[in-house]
């Protein structure tokens, strides 16, 4: 879901830059209010995690590829926001370092990635939770990556039917919806979302196991 410089127009990824930056400042604020001694620890071992799988790349069926993100994991162990600023820390650094994604689209991988999944994987859980414990886990990761690709996949389709040349050939990303809904959506609730919903499971559940040498880390109560 990491997208490349110069598959979106300065309208869409300007935008996005709007919407990302005062909620990444409000996320910044949340953050300083979470930590201390017990929390730094996990949040930067979860951080680094994600770091870690999203550079690992899943090939599919089609010639296309994918990774988890592991953005529920933390919104569940602390909350969304926290999530939202670990996950575009990441994404800034992978483009920054790697190439992995561009400096431009960068406010919109952040949304879908960072805040989107971040958000319904937390409610989801904490909806969920009542129901089964293990459940709620892993529909809340699958759901939060799945969320996630339909943001990318709608920003990325939307392309070609707004800004294309007198003759209608696209002048950025060249697939509309038909194609990107489908391939990106498709691939994430067969592939990914399950890869998602199994990392969350194991990784919330690990942190569970470990916290009570931490003092107060705990799964958030909702």
């Amino acid at each position: 879901m990491h997208i490349p410089d110069g598959y979106l127009s300065p309208q869409t990824y300007i935008t996005s830059y709007v919407v990302c930056v005062p909620l990444f400042i409000y996320g910044i604020k949340k953050l300083k209010e979470s930590l201390s001694e017990e929390t730094i620890p996990f949040i930067s071992t979860l951080t680094a995690l994600s770091f870690l799988i999203m550079m690992i790349n899943i090939p599919i069926p089609g010639g296309t590829s994918g990774h988890a993100i592991g953005t529920a994991s933390i919104a569940i162990l602390f909350n969304p926001w926290i999530a939202f600023v670990s996950i575009s820390l990441v994404l800034l650094i992978q483009a920054l370092l790697f190439g992995d994604g561009g400096i431009t689209t960068w406010a919109v991988e952040s949304i879908s990635m960072g805040f989107v999944a971040g958000f319904v994987g937390y409610y989801a859980f904490n909806i969920l939770k009542k129901v089964n414990y293990s459940v709620a886990l892993f529909v809340s990761g699958w759901l939060s990556i799945v969320s996630a690709s339909v943001v990318i996949a709608f920003v990325l389709g939307i392309q070609p039917y707004f800004f294309h040349d007198e003759q209608g050939k696209p002048l950025f990303f060249p697939f509309d919806l038909k194609i990107t809904i489908p391939a990106i959506v498709g691939s994430h609730m067969i592939y990914f979302g399950v890869v998602e919903g199994i990392y969350t499971l194991l990784v919330v559940k690990f942190i569970e196991k470990i916290r009570s040498s931490f003092g107060k880390v705990k799964v958030n109560e909702g």
